[in-house]
């Protein structure tokens, strides 16, 4: 089936949802309308003007980005300044832009997780903390034999995940009464007569984040016209979120292997190291993807044997020295390993929705550094 626009970032949003970016991370729609079909979905790391010209010529209708465009306000729209004026060939080509930055660094099975699997980092939990989310738990009543739909419905929601399960539920049967007034249009019963129907009390826990989608699958599997249901406040279960990962490899290797290793996976032309002594053997790593300097003590309490992370500034560096922590700074552009792995899951989506649409990934190197 042709996919619209707003379905698409729909299903984009329930993976790598905006509430969980970090505070004041321009993340969402940046320019154009979702409000159309999509034929073509170009993934990059970067806008550029030349990314830009290759969305033209590829005829792409929306881009999915994991550096916001717009970071910071534009004052003005001068189209003689390359920079401003890919915003007016995007408009002017109907290309829209949707960014996903910190949320999707933070996300589970996101940036940093793909970092994980790439170097064979195992056992992980996040670098730093940066969300925590309540549960809740509805309880609603329906007809005995409408519980099955209401149950599958509500799975569908988000509902009922509990750790490693899913679709969770609790069912209990009991007698519901009622009696339809005058202007009432009853499922099941007689205006004006009381009626006993046996009812199923299913309960489903879930995070707070997706009550409105709880609420609305409800509603639309529900038989009445005036559902009986209610919400709980959960106080023993909540889910937690953070920034990077830390784990561990299958064995140690002496720090000056490491990075050759961290080199070949990334397929670096070079990478800063901030260390003392290479042969020092590691297992435990840190790792953050974009500029996660500022995070390197977190990865001393998380203990650590290496950080790996981008943009180490220079006073930093002699920071990390005097704390005893190796650090590997092998650029911002590894991030680029989002374009194959968001492509890879569109791609999935693609064949279990039966979408008539392309996702590709831009072929042009945003890097602005090289190394002689």
């Amino acid at each position: 089936m042709s996919l619209d626009g707003t379905l698409f970032i729909k299903h984009f949003e329930a993976y790598c949802p905006q509430w969980l970016a970090e505070a004041d991370d321009p993340v969402g729609l940046h320019i154009g309308t979702l409000n159309k079909k999509l034929d073509r979905v170009m993934v990059t790391l970067d806008v550029r003007p030349e990314i830009v010209a290759e969305a033209i010529e590829k005829n792409v209708d929306l881009i999915i980005a994991k550096h916001p465009p717009i970071f910071r306000p534009v004052k003005r729209l001068d189209t003689d300044n390359f920079q401003t004026k890919m915003y007016a060939d995007l408009l002017k080509h109907d290309i829209a832009v949707f960014a996903a930055h910190t949320n999707m660094d933070i996300i589970e099975n996101g940036l940093n997780d793909w970092f994980c699997d790439l170097l064979g980092i195992e056992d992980t939990t996040y670098l730093t903390k940066t969300h925590t989310v309540a549960y809740k738990k509805l309880a609603v009543f329906v007809p005995v034999n409408h519980a099955a739909k209401m149950r599958k419905a509500l799975g569908e929601a988000g509902a009922g995940t509990q750790g490693d399960y899913t679709n969770t539920s609790y069912s209990m049967i009991g007698t519901g009464r009622f009696t339809p007034a005058t202007d009432a249009n009853p499922t099941i019963g007689t205006v004006g007569e009381e009626a006993a129907v046996q009812e199923a009390k299913i309960e489903v826990i879930f995070p707070e984040t997706i009550q409105a989608n709880v609420i609305q699958a409800m509603l639309a599997a529900h038989p009445y016209e005036e559902p009986a249901y209610d919400f709980y406040p959960i106080e023993n279960i909540t889910k937690e979120y953070g920034l990077g990962r830390v784990g561990n490899l299958a064995k140690a290797l002496p720090l000056k292997e490491f990075v050759a290793f961290v080199k070949e996976k990334f397929a670096l032309d070079g990478i800063r190291i901030v260390a003392e002594d290479e042969t020092k053997l590691v297992q435990r790593i840190a790792i953050c993807g974009g500029s996660g300097e500022k995070f390197f003590r977190d990865a001393l309490k998380n203990q650590a044997d290496v950080y790996i992370t981008g943009d180490v500034y220079y006073h930093t560096g002699h920071d990390m020295l005097t704390e005893g922590l190796p650090v590997l700074d092998p650029g911002h552009y590894i991030e680029q390993l989002c374009k194959p792995k968001l492509v890879e899951l569109f791609n999935q989506w693609k064949k279990d929705y039966n979408w008539d649409i392309t996702f590709i990934e831009s072929e042009v190197n945003t890097n602005p550094f090289k190394f002689r």
